[in-house]
């Protein structure tokens, strides 16, 4: 026993060591070469890149962050030139439509008194003041939120008397140019729903609108009480009356765009265009993709309707095909087909 312990087992230990300090050395100085040269083979299918035409539904929406806002003051105008002979309110009393907040007065114009007695003397006297009155009335329900002239103010036809602030709130929102053409009619209505508030309701007079050239910038001069309008074309409903809200709420504002069932579809990836005409590029029997134009209908953002050009079952690329940069210069229109074929267009 003691031999082995004494030579065998230390032999064979080093042994080991040795073994394995040789296998470093190779794996780590001479790599085996048996792979070199051997390159990864593709394992996409070329079908992948195939999508054909189905019958399907489209529900178009468009959804837009929003904000509530106080409708803006209505103005209260002078209707006539002349004084401001009375202030029939003050400001913060609320008013009903039509209700009397000032009296223009303006002077009538007269000739003078002249009088001659029995020896022929004239004296010639000035006559009582007549005045002619006009009414400033309240345009809409709601309170004075600026009342800036005074008794005996001068004021001109148009001018200010008073601002009144309606007790309504309106949702407005921003929306892309492009998003527009996702709305196959002009909605009158949409869905609202308001963080932390009501449940979701629906406002009506729905309006979009655009700044328009020469426009002041910052918003209406004419209306100190319109909100400043945003960057693109801006989204405006009313609240109903029944509904309680507040201005600065947040929330979202759902266009309807229309909705269409059982129609043919398409992805968005595989045609060319999103609204009213576009093109997609069809396989024909010998496995190369030809372009074809085709009329559009409702696009969700998704999915795009077909409505001329194209039978269900047929299929055309799922990614319409790009120029390839390396092989560009004027004439050079080269796609790349899913069988790695490449088609170039003749040169001009």
């Amino acid at each position: 026993m003691g031999v082995w312990r004494r030579w065998i087992f230390p032999s064979l230990r080093i042994f080991v060591f040795a073994a394995i300090a040789v296998a470093l050395v190779k794996l780590a100085f001479f790599p085996s070469t048996e792979s070199e040269g051997a390159l990864p083979l593709p394992t996409g299918n070329a079908d992948d890149q195939v999508v054909a035409v189905s019958v399907g539904s489209i529900v178009n929406e468009i959804s837009l962050g929003s904000t509530v806002v106080a409708d803006p003051a209505v103005p209260a105008r002078a209707g006539m030139i002349g004084e401001v002979g009375e202030l029939s309110v003050a400001q913060g009393a609320t008013v009903a439509k039509g209700a009397v907040l000032a009296t223009i007065r303006q002077e009538i114009e007269q000739e003078p008194i002249v009088r001659t007695d029995a020896e022929g003397n004239t004296t010639t006297t000035a006559p009582k003041a007549k005045y002619r009155y006009s009414q400033v009335v309240a345009p809409e329900a709601g309170i004075i939120s600026a009342l800036p002239l005074i008794v005996g103010q001068a004021v001109a036809v148009g001018d200010t008397v008073a601002q009144i602030a309606p007790p309504t709130f309106s949702v407005t929102a921003t929306i892309d140019p492009a998003q527009q053409f996702r709305l196959a009619t002009q909605p009158t209505e949409a869905r609202v729903s308001v963080v932390g508030g009501p449940a979701e309701f629906t406002c009506t007079g729905l309006t979009i609108t655009a700044p328009l050239a020469g426009a002041a910038p910052g918003g209406d001069e004419s209306n100190p009480g319109a909100p400043a309008a945003g960057n693109g074309p801006q989204v405006r409903c009313a609240v109903p009356a029944d509904v309680r809200v507040f201005g600065g709420l947040s929330g979202k504002l759902v266009l309807p765009g229309g909705s269409a069932e059982n129609v043919l579809v398409l992805p968005v990836t595989a045609v060319k265009g999103s609204s009213q005409s576009g093109s997609v590029w069809v396989m024909n029997a010998e496995g190369i993709s030809e372009e074809r134009p085709v009329s559009l209908g409702l696009n969700d953002g998704s999915l795009v309707q077909i409505t001329e050009g194209l039978v269900e079952g047929d299929e055309v690329l799922e990614f319409i095909p790009v120029e390839d940069p390396t092989n560009g210069g004027p004439g050079n229109d080269c796609v790349e087909q899913p069988n790695g074929e490449i088609i170039c267009g003749e040169e001009g």
